[in-house]
């Protein structure tokens, strides 16, 4: 796990591609494993769920139980 620097979760708005700092932060959490990740290793999101994942098994797994959960 990388370390994180100042420990301080930003709040981001995810955005189809990129996303947007709403208040600053060096990491968010995983919305699967609850892990953080470093803003700068992140690299998968869901802009309809509005939530963040740790690596591309996790998002793959989240986005097929929101799929078979209708919500998106």
């Amino acid at each position: 796990m990388l370390k994180l620097s100042s420990g301080r979760l930003a709040r981001l708005r995810y955005l189809p591609g990129s996303y947007q700092v709403l208040e600053q932060g060096d990491h968010v959490l995983c919305a699967v494993s609850a892990e953080p990740i470093p803003l700068g290793a992140l690299r998968y999101w869901s802009h309809e769920l509005q939530e963040a994942y740790r690596d591309v098994e996790l998002a793959n797994r989240r986005y097929v139980q929101a799929r078979a959960g209708g919500l998106i």
